[in-house]
């Protein structure tokens, strides 16, 4: 069918979400798709779920009625393959349907880069690739809250489900033709975790490099800082800049107000930060530091520096060849960011346990500046 015509059924209800689901054998494979909306809010709005099986496409709305208690046995613990493209995103905004994602993920952008396509390699140029199919990107930034949806946003939304059948029968048969499946599957499943820790990170202020050369007492302030407003931005259901931005953040850390005062004149342009946030951050920036809080909390990584820095270039170049060799994106089997972390902490990064640590293990640490 053309994708011009594409027919996909709407679901408003629950039985008929139920009755769409029913023929769907035990081990199928399913292609899912979200939109989702995440302007104003801290937490990504479900607007549609996009489904498909066997030629049968659906709509289903979110809006409507609760998805999740059909989604659940089929796709979150079920042994069905759930296909999408990309899915970090839309992993984040199904966690409260399927909290600990589907049970067996497939994702298409993460396959494209283990047989050679690419890193980071979009749905629609996936699909010119392997299907010879040009997609339209006309509803990109469309409004996928408003109803009704017209009919051009429900022809966009359908086709991003249409073609996931095809890839990933291109894309298992190459994963298999060159032993990579383990691999695929392995950050698969790391994708899922990510997506499913709901608290966030435990050690924000490592992200925030320019407060690296600051004293432990002030870098475990700021992480003080960063917990809380993760905290209130989740409950409050508020882009995180939007209550504390990470400009304040680090003058906070750094220059603890002095006052309530203070602190309302330096905190004027936050457009979440009312009196009672700004009376909570008062009283929690008031007491010191203490040993046990010092502790808890991790150092900050600098910029690679002198010795380091010629490391990070030997580690840089090791990579690069490997890669070449294994036919993989270097930025898929570690990334230069995670190098320059290991150079500077000498701690044996997350991101290379598994796979990547049996290709590099044996030979990152001995580049390590003596």
């Amino acid at each position: 069918m053309p994708p011009s015509e594409t027919a996909a059924d709407w679901i408003d209800r629950p039985d008929a979400l139920r009755d769409w689901l029913a023929p769907i054998p035990a081990d199928a494979m399913v292609g899912l798709d979200t939109e989702f909306m995440r302007r104003n809010t801290f937490h990504p709005q479900l607007a549609l779920l996009q489904l498909g099986w066997n030629g049968r496409h659906a709509l289903v709305d979110p809006l409507a009625f609760d998805i999740g208690d059909a989604l659940q046995p089929q796709l979150g613990a079920g042994p069905a393959t759930t296909v999408m493209h990309s899915a970090g995103e839309d992993l984040e905004t199904l966690a409260p349907l399927l909290p600990n994602g589907p049970h067996i993920l497939f994702d298409t952008q993460i396959a494209a880069a283990f047989v050679g396509m690419g890193l980071g390699l979009s749905y629609r140029a996936l699909v010119a690739e392997l299907a010879g199919v040009e997609l339209d990107k006309g509803e990109t930034r469309s409004d996928w809250l408003q109803r009704p949806l017209t009919d051009s946003q429900r022809r966009y939304a359908a086709l991003d489900v249409v073609y996931l059948q095809t890839i990933h029968e291109q894309l298992a048969e190459r994963l298999l033709r060159r032993d990579r499946r383990a691999w695929h599957a392995e950050d698969c499943a790391r994708l899922k975790q990510r997506a499913s820790h709901r608290d966030g990170d435990a050690q924000p202020q490592r992200a925030l490099r320019g407060a690296a050369d600051w004293p432990v007492a002030q870098q475990t302030l700021l992480r003080r800082l960063l917990l809380w407003r993760e905290r209130s931005a989740r409950r409050l259901d508020v882009p995180r800049p939007w209550l504390l931005d990470d400009t304040l953040a680090l003058n906070l850390a750094q220059q603890p107000p002095a006052s309530l005062g203070d602190l309302e004149q330096r905190s004027r342009d936050q457009r979440a930060l009312r009196s009672a946030q700004r009376s909570e951050l008062f009283e929690l920036l008031a007491p010191p530091v203490d040993d046990e809080e010092i502790a808890a909390t991790a150092r900050i990584p600098g910029h690679p520096q002198g010795e380091a820095k010629k490391a990070l270039a030997g580690m840089k170049t090791l990579v690069d060849d490997l890669a070449g060799e294994l036919d993989l994106p270097p930025g898929l089997l570690c990334p230069r960011k995670v190098l320059e972390e290991y150079v500077v902490t000498v701690e044996w990064p997350e991101f290379l346990e598994g796979w990547r640590r049996e290709v590099l293990h044996d030979r990152l640490p001995g580049l390590l500046p003596g």
